[in-house]
């Protein structure tokens, strides 16, 4: 079975070493510094998720989330905001506009790998719809 591919969007190359580093051994990760190289690198990858900041110098990631969400061809790809804006109102407000999940850096490898397990595991439900039965 194919690996699962993940993008990691990130302004901070840190994080992004560091979340290379906590999926490798699992993933295919793809890290890219801004949000223009992700939407490039969606016309040719299509990913089984992305991992996106929300505190970039060029873009708000909730207003990157909304775009794809509002696209069909991305819509259903599941995000996981990883960022260190913690308070409520932005982790509520991840979740209203379609997040999977919000996980505040610095994160804990363990925990990263769980929910992205859990979100990928629940993913090929949506998936029945193009008649792949057997997965």
């Amino acid at each position: 079975m194919a690996m699962k591919t993940i993008f990691v969007v990130d302004d901070n190359g840190i994080n992004l070493l560091m979340a290379e580093e906590a999926l490798s051994d699992h993933y295919e990760v793809i890290t890219m510094l801004s949000v223009s190289i992700m939407f490039k690198l969606l016309d040719k990858i299509i990913p089984d998720m992305i991992l996106l900041d929300i505190m970039m110098p060029d873009v708000d990631g909730l207003n990157v989330m909304k775009q794809l969400k509002a696209d069909t061809r991305y819509k259903e790809i599941p995000v996981i905001f990883l960022t260190s804006k913690d308070d409520a109102a932005t982790e509520a407000l991840s979740y209203k506009i379609g997040a999977a999940d919000f996980i505040k850096k610095p994160f804990s490898k363990t925990i990263l790998l769980d929910r992205i397990k859990t979100i990928l595991n629940r993913e090929p439900q949506n998936k029945k719809s193009e008649g792949n039965e057997d997965d």
